[in-house]
């Protein structure tokens, strides 16, 4: 890109420029060293190939006499606070606000929908134009997900050269004793949203949300109507959802009665 062929100092120079005009427009006048000086509240120099650089990237509008920011100039600051893999993630990344259970409380967070299992699903809508998954149902999938992972549920397909954390010596049992604690706990808590999802939803559930598979490879593989395996998953991370999240019973304690708004009783 352009941005990023110009050279560190020059780089600096089109940022300073781009912040200053971002505060607003500024009077230009020309020196005779090549250099353009922006006059207003702050005055600084800049060289005229900066100012030509920004030009030529839609960043700057430049007259005789002004010089002003163009609507290209926020985007382009955004992108410059980021680098590396992350400015990869938010060039390529698809986000959406929603909220998320954090250390007990809900949070407002950034999803990347492209980066999750359920971003395909995530993004569809319904007849009414409303989201098909509602935000209960998605994050009852992704905590599928985060027990899957943690539980260490995938299938290894290649070697492992990590070095073995067990501690087990020769004689002594192996298996379940060499899981740490938090992967078991994982697999407990994984087995048991099986469980309430039942034999019939949790299928199409782990499918979507553990395995990655797209609705139409579900469909294929279980030999399903086109179309049913996202009505399939829908029921299933609501019934989810409620695992996760069980609805309050309603208080036995209360009272009821079936007389008029100005009833009283008499005592």
């Amino acid at each position: 890109m352009i941005e990023r062929a110009s050279n560190p100092a020059s780089r600096k120079q089109l940022l300073r420029l781009i912040r200053q005009l971002a505060r607003g427009d500024c009077g230009i006048q020309r020196t005779q060293g090549g250099e353009i000086r922006l006059l207003g509240a702050e005055e600084r120099l800049y060289p005229e190939a900066v100012v030509s650089q920004a030009r030529s990237l839609g960043l700057v509008h430049l007259s005789a006499t002004r010089i002003s920011a163009t609507a290209e100039a926020s985007a382009f600051l955004r992108r410059s606070l980021v680098t590396g893999e992350e400015a990869f993630i938010e060039q390529h990344g698809e986000f959406a606000i929603a909220s998320a259970e954090v250390e007990g409380a809900r949070q407002p967070v950034r999803r990347n929908l492209l980066e999750s299992p359920l971003g395909v699903v995530a993004r569809l809508k319904d007849r009414d134009g409303k989201d098909f998954l509602p935000a209960e149902a998605i994050d009852a999938g992704e905590r599928l997900l985060s027990d899957f992972t943690r539980g260490q549920l995938q299938p290894r397909v290649t070697s492992s050269w990590e070095p073995r954390l067990a501690t087990r010596t020769k004689g002594q049992a192996g298996g379940q004793a060499e899981i740490a604690d938090s992967a078991m706990a994982a697999r407990i808590r994984f087995s048991k949203a099986v469980d309430a999802m039942g034999p019939e939803l949790s299928g199409v559930a782990v499918d979507v949300c553990c395995f990655s598979k797209g609705l139409e490879t579900v469909e294929r593989e279980r030999q399903w109507p086109a179309r049913s395996a996202k009505l399939m998953l829908r029921t299933a991370l609501l019934v989810l959802s409620r695992h996760y999240a069980p609805p309050q019973a309603p208080n036995p304690r209360k009272s009821h009665h079936w007389g008029t708004e100005d009833y009283r009783p008499e005592l």
